[in-house]
């Protein structure tokens, strides 16, 4: 004699609403959603200088004290060159100057590329400055030769 089947309900009954179809509970609230990418001009700046400086300070010991700051625009500026960052050896500040760096670039280098070496150049040239050396002299593997 044949076992009868045992019935199944016509319809399932419903898991809670943290459970997927497979069973598992979902994620919680807080990686969801994604954080957008940093894409923005003033946030690719930051992580632009952040790398750099943290190059630097790992390289010369000198610059570690040394506070780096990003400022828009200096605020006063002679009317013949437009400064894109300031020393003050005094207070261990450098400043950079955001607008300066990335918008006098050459017509035709106004690229990602091309703006992300002149921030770092300027970053660069302005820790150079402030140590009192040349820019190609803060490369530790440099040589007088």
């Amino acid at each position: 004699m044949r076992r009868p089947r045992p019935t199944r309900p016509a319809v399932q009954p419903r898991r809670g609403d943290r459970h997927g179809r497979h069973g598992r509970l979902g994620r919680s609230s807080v990686v969801r959603p994604p954080l957008p990418p940093l894409d923005g001009r003033l946030d690719t700046f930051d992580l632009h200088v952040g790398s750099a400086v943290e190059l630097l300070r790992s390289m010369w010991p000198d610059l570690r004290p040394v506070r780096i700051e990003i400022a828009a625009m200096p605020a006063h500026a002679d009317p013949d060159e437009l400064p894109r960052w300031l020393i003050d050896t005094d207070a261990q500040r450098i400043v950079l100057f955001r607008v300066p760096i990335e918008r006098l670039l050459e017509r035709g280098h106004d690229d990602a590329v091309h703006r992300r070496v002149a921030i770092e150049g300027a970053v660069f040239r302005a820790a150079a400055q402030y140590i009192g050396r040349e820019p190609w002299e803060m490369d530790p593997h440099h040589s007088d030769e």
